[in-house]
């Protein structure tokens, strides 16, 4: 993920760098006084110190003379400090890297080759939706870490107002919303602007569709298909329900801190430093907010809508003088029992990568909605190219102002995928 996660509200103190962590520079891997150092970068706001400290002793113990030193990244400018740490001789043992970012580390040959250690790393026990970003053409580079994806997040007593309860199914949902949308007027049944393409994202995975396909060895835009303009026309439908702009995104404004507190919102998108930002600023201003979740729901009531899978990954430098050891304290961090862990240091706020590792939220919670939501939960086509798709003007978002203001979905599809056929098979 490109932004601090601070996705349980109320864990915001507890996800803190590391204590015991170095500065910010690059590894010392290798020999140190006779004994070994294994360099580990995680990023500000990932790891509990309490998780990591425990991993950490436990690794430890089983390798005397090996001590693990971790060093807290800072997101802005990460990926530049990776690339060039990955190209030198004493590059950091174990780094943790965005989910969407390590299929263009990988294809640098940066990044060790993981797959012939799948047993040990514990790879049947993942979560599928995870594992697609941590393997590239049939190789495993890395190990998913954790995960957070989207929920409705509703005003309690707007909902109470209008009768409505959380719905189950798509048709459930637009029937509370045109409910709503009478019991008052003066507020908007959901805030959607018409620029929030992960929540586009997920209807489109929900008809069968995607972004972007492989085409032979190339990729090609796939928004021109009856997948992509079925979950456009959802799209439009929720979003006629909403005021907000159509040629905006959820951060412009930022819907959590400058729209929502605001009032006249019954509902809207979002993930949980969202939702935790958004009560924190009603707080501020002398109000008290009264939030509901709910998993965004997919056309049958059998499982929720698709949702976007935004986390990271652990993977091993290629040049690390410690392959070995790096592969151990892998496995042991991102294994199992530590992941359970994980998930009870992070109280259910970040998902992980192990379905049964998974932390029981408390009930009602957004932790609870995001967690429901997991098995369905998937990434964006994973090839080093897609970096160059999200570039600004990212043509997602202009597909869907297009079709929000009159365009014909075909006649926006097939223009959009002209410039994703374009971006995504550069790299």
């Amino acid at each position: 993920m490109k932004r601090k996660l601070v996705a349980t509200i109320g864990v915001a103190g507890m996800m803190v760098g590391v204590a015991a962590c170095g500065n910010d520079g690059g590894s010392d891997s290798g020999k140190s006084g006779g004994d070994k150092t294994l360099t580990v970068w995680v990023m500000d706001g990932s790891a509990p110190e309490a998780w990591i400290a425990e991993v950490n002793k436990e690794f430890e113990a089983k390798h005397k003379g090996v001590k693990v030193k971790v060093e807290t990244q800072q997101w802005n400018g990460i990926q530049e400090k990776v690339t060039t740490a990955l190209s030198e001789d004493t590059p950091p043992d174990v780094l943790e890297l965005g989910n969407t970012q390590t299929a263009g580390y990988a294809v640098t040959g940066g990044l060790a080759d993981l797959t012939d250690s799948k047993a040990d790393l514990g790879y049947d026990g993942w979560n599928k939706g995870m594992v697609a970003s941590a393997e590239l053409d049939g190789q495993l580079y890395s190990a998913p870490w954790y995960a957070a994806n989207r929920v409705v997040i509703y005003d309690k007593a707007a909902y109470a107002k209008a009768g409505v309860q959380p719905p189950k199914t798509r048709d459930e949902w637009i029937a509370g919303l045109e409910k709503i949308k009478k019991s008052d007027s003066k507020i908007q049944p959901i805030y959607l602007p018409g620029q929030s393409w992960y929540v586009y994202a997920g209807f489109v995975w929900d008809e069968g569709g995607d972004l972007a396909v492989k085409d032979g060895d190339k990729w090609k835009g796939s928004l021109a298909t009856p997948e992509a303009e079925a979950a456009i026309n959802f799209y439009k439908e929720l979003q006629s329900f909403s005021t907000a702009p159509k040629d905006k995104d959820e951060a412009t404004p930022q819907q959590s801190t400058d729209i929502v507190p605001k009032g006249g919102v019954a509902s809207w998108i979002g993930l949980g430093w969202e939702a935790g930002g958004a009560i924190d600023a009603i707080t501020k201003a002398g109000g008290k907010a009264d939030f509901g979740y709910f998993p965004v729901p997919g056309k049958t009531a059998d499982k929720p809508g698709s949702v976007f899978f935004g986390g990271s990954n652990l993977a091993i430098a290629e040049r690390s003088k410690n392959k070995d050891l790096a592969k151990e304290w892998l496995a042991l961090a991102a294994g199992k029992d530590h992941m359970a862990k994980y998930a009870q240091a992070t109280e259910g706020g970040l998902l992980p990568n192990n379905d049964a590792a998974q932390f029981k939220p408390p009930a009602g919670s957004f932790a609870e909605a995001m967690a429901q939501a997991a098995p369905v939960g998937k990434i964006t086509p994973v090839t080093p190219g897609w970096a160059n798709v999200e570039t600004a003007p990212n043509p997602i978002k202009d597909y869907m102002t297009k079709v929000l203001k009159g365009t014909d979905p075909k006649k926006a599809g097939e223009e959009a995928d002209k410039v994703i056929t374009e971006r995504v098979n550069q790299e």
